[in-house]
């Protein structure tokens, strides 16, 4: 089972958790920042885990 220790507020799973993927960040639209300041959803990192498939 992944290490959910890498989560950001904005995932909703651990990388490599079966059924999820890596999405652009809604709240910084992938750029990793937000009002000029690191994004607190994906961490800077402008992507966050989601499930996929309609799981």
């Amino acid at each position: 089972m992944p290490d959910n220790t890498d989560l950001n507020p904005g995932d909703e799973a651990a990388p490599g958790t079966p059924g999820t993927g890596e999405n652009i960040c809604a709240a910084c639209n992938g750029s990793g920042k937000k009002d000029s300041q690191k994004c607190e959803q994906c961490n800077g990192t402008g992507k966050v885990i989601e499930g996929i498939g309609g799981a």
